[in-house]
């Protein structure tokens, strides 16, 4: 199975659009899979719980809350992505 993840991963650097889309309904059709990724992300400090909260359909809060009763370690808000909350938050207002 690695060698087509590798194959994707080539033809997405000429078509990323097209393999972006297929990822989508991929992870569409499968949300354990969906959440299982982007809890890894956020684990691997490639997103923060923000995003991983956006991209799960949920509420950062709800998320943490998710987390934390499952045993996995939240990232608390550094005084800079605090500052990027409240900036977001004052947006949506």
């Amino acid at each position: 199975m690695l060698w087509e993840i590798e194959e994707l991963n080539k033809i997405s650097q000429t078509k990323p659009e097209e393999i972006k889309n297929a990822l989508n309904r991929f992870l569409c059709d499968n949300p354990e899979i969906k959440r299982s990724v982007v809890i890894n992300a956020y684990l691997d400090e490639k997103i923060n719980l923000s995003k991983a909260a956006e991209e799960l359909g949920l509420h950062r809060i709800e998320l943490e809350n998710q987390l934390e009763s499952e045993g996995i370690p939240i990232r608390r808000l550094s005084d800079e992505d605090l500052i990027v909350e409240v900036k977001a938050a004052k947006k949506w207002d």
